[in-house]
C-alpha cells in the first residue's frame, strides 16, 4: 500500500475512537454472561449484574465496568467527530459520554451484597452502605443519559432520511427507559430483572450497531 492509500490521520483516529464503540458492547455482555454461568450462587432471576463486583472474584466485574466504560468514552468522542458540528451532534457525544462515565463509576463505587449473593450474604436487602447509595446514583444518571442519547441519535438519523436507523434508536432508548422503570418499581419479579438485561444488551448492541455505521460514513 503506497502513502497516497493510507487515510488521513483524523479519519484513523476517528475510526479508532468508533472501534471502542463495537467492542465495548462484546466484552461487557460476554465477561458478564461467563460470570453469571460460573459464579456460585448468582441467580439472573435475582441478581442484578452489579452485584458480580463483590466476593472474591468481584475484581473481574469491576474491570468490566472500568474497561468498557472507558471505550464508550472513546466511543462517544469518536461519535461527535463522525457527526460533525452542531447541537445535535454535541448533544449525542455528551450524553453517551456520560452513560460511559456512568459505567466507569460503576466500577468504582460498587454495589452492595443482597439476597444471598455472593455466598454467605443474608436474604433481602440488607444494609445499604454510602458506596452502594452512590453506584444506583451513577447508575441512574447514566442510564437516563443513555435513553437521552439513543433518541438524541434518533433524530439526528431522522433528519439524515435515515428512518430506519432513526426508529431504531428511538426503540432502543424507550424500551430500555421501559425496562429501568419495571425495574426500579419491583414490581415485576423475576421477569422484570430477565428484561432488564435484555434491554442491556441490546442498548449495547445499539452502541455497536452505529458505531458501525458511522465508522463506515467517515472518509
Amino acid at each position: 500500500m503506497t502513502t497516497t492509500d493510507c487515510p488521513p490521520l483524523p479519519v484513523r483516529i476517528t475510526k479508532s475512537l468508533l472501534g471502542y464503540g463495537v467492542i465495548a458492547g462484546p466484552i461487557y455482555i460476554v465477561v458478564a454472561a461467563v460470570q453469571m454461568l460460573t459464579r456460585d450462587g448468582y441467580d439472573p432471576t435475582r441478581h442484578a449484574v452489579s452485584q458480580l463486583s463483590n466476593g472474591d472474584l468481584g475484581w473481574i466485574q469491576i474491570a468490566n465496568f472500568l474497561v468498557t466504560g472507558a471505550m464508550t468514552i472513546a466511543a462517544a468522542v469518536g461519535v461527535r467527530r463522525a457527526l460533525g458540528p452542531g447541537k445535535q451532534s454535541a448533544w449525542a457525544s455528551g450524553l453517551l459520554g456520560a452513560y460511559g462515565l456512568g459505567v466507569f463509576c460503576a466500577g468504582i463505587f460498587r454495589a452492595d451484597p443482597s439476597d444471598g449473593f455472593p455466598p454467605g450474604t443474608p436474604p433481602g436487602m440488607g444494609e445499604v452502605s454510602w458506596h452502594g447509595l452512590t453506584h444506583l446514583a451513577v447508575a441512574a444518571l447514566g442510564f437516563f443519559c443513555l435513553v437521552a442519547a439513543c433518541l438524541v441519535m434518533g433524530s439526528w438519523f431522522a433528519r439524515s432520511n435515515e428512518a430506519g436507523w432513526a426508529w431504531y434508536s428511538r426503540i432502543t432508548g424507550v424500551v430500555f427507559a421501559l425496562s429501568f422503570i419495571a425495574l426500579s418499581s419491583g414490581s415485576g419479579g423475576a421477569a422484570s430483572v430477565l428484561v432488564f438485561t435484555a434491554a442491556v444488551v441490546a442498548a449495547w448492541s445499539w452502541l455497536a450497531a452505529v458505531s458501525v455505521k458511522l465508522y463506515r460514513s467517515v472518509e
